[in-house]
């Protein structure tokens, strides 16, 4: 019996190492949180809570009226209990698509609104994420900021089956909002117009494009963003520097503004508020200690 003790010992060992390769069950979310990222840890998924929140208002999103109107719309429909869509927020960049998102967590956190943010490669475990959601009161929306896919990526077909077609419903209290550059959320290749079919005066695309199309149309709200004009991109800039205590856009305000636009090669919000930020910080060094 003494000559087994090691052995025995070195088995407990072993078994002790093992449990601690092995997954352990998750802890319970902290659910008084607003907004949560899923994130994961040895293979395993879970809410992690953001602490700080970006916080936003729908009012400071300047010159997208339709688009955030039908946003809007849409997710106080979700938030009542109501019918209400998937929404897919596409084109140029910088022009408020996330931001409109984010937004709605200050518009409708007080409601019971409640943001996930998911990461493109972790949209395989959205059976996961909605098992863990659809028995609390909350209304969720899963968030995935600049989707886009290459071909063969498996969080394209995990997020085609989780926007229609699994064999379980989805959660009632859970909606998918997503942004993208792109349309139909793949790149789009010149050899896919060559399968394009000529039938009876009808053009019929191919089944590689079909393929594409078939993702986007699950989203039942399309949005669409456009490059903003001169005007805009100047209205935009004006908004932000009065939010930083700037009352007007002075002439040399106004040239500094399209010459930082001009250097960044775009003429959308995120210039604009970054170009707002820089000239409120020159101005703030100009000043004297004590002018105030």
């Amino acid at each position: 019996m003494d000559e087994l003790n090691p052995l025995l010992q070195h088995a407990e060992q072993l078994l002790a190492r093992l449990e601690a390769l092995l997954p352990q069950p998750s802890a319970e979310p902290d659910w008084s949180a607003h907004a949560y990222r899923w994130r994961k840890r040895s293979g395993q998924g879970h809410l992690q809570p953001v602490l700080h929140p970006h916080a936003i208002c729908l009012a400071d999103l300047r010159d997208v009226d339709a688009q955030k109107a039908a946003l809007e719309r849409n997710t106080r429909q979700f938030v009542r209990g109501l019918p209400a869509n998937n929404v897919l927020l596409t084109g140029a960049r910088g022009t408020g698509k996330s931001s409109l998102i984010k937004a709605l967590l200050t518009e409708f956190g007080g409601d019971g609104l409640r943001l996930v943010e998911v990461d493109k490669h972790d949209l395989a475990d959205l059976p996961d994420i909605a098992d863990q959601l659809g028995t609390r009161p909350e209304r969720y929306i899963v968030f995935c900021d600049d989707l886009s896919f290459e071909a063969g990526e498996p969080g394209y077909k995990a997020l085609k089956v989780a926007l229609d077609g699994s064999i379980t419903g989805a959660a009632d209290n859970m909606l998918i909002y997503a942004t993208s550059n792109r349309r139909h959320l793949m790149p789009e290749n010149m050899a896919e117009n060559l399968e394009t079919q000529h039938l009876g005066g009808e053009i019929r695309p191919g089944e590689t494009t079909e393929e594409k199309v078939s993702l986007s149309e699950r989203f039942g709200l399309w949005l669409a963003f456009h490059p903003f004009s001169q005007d805009e991109y100047l209205d935009i800039v004006r908004h932000w520097l009065r939010a930083l205590g700037i009352t007007r856009l002075t002439p040399q305000a106004r040239r500094a503004a399209l010459q930082w636009a001009q250097g960044h090669g775009s003429r959308s919000g995120r210039v604009a508020w970054q170009f707002a930020r820089d000239w409120a910080g020159q101005q703030g060094l100009r000043r004297k200690p004590g002018d105030d």
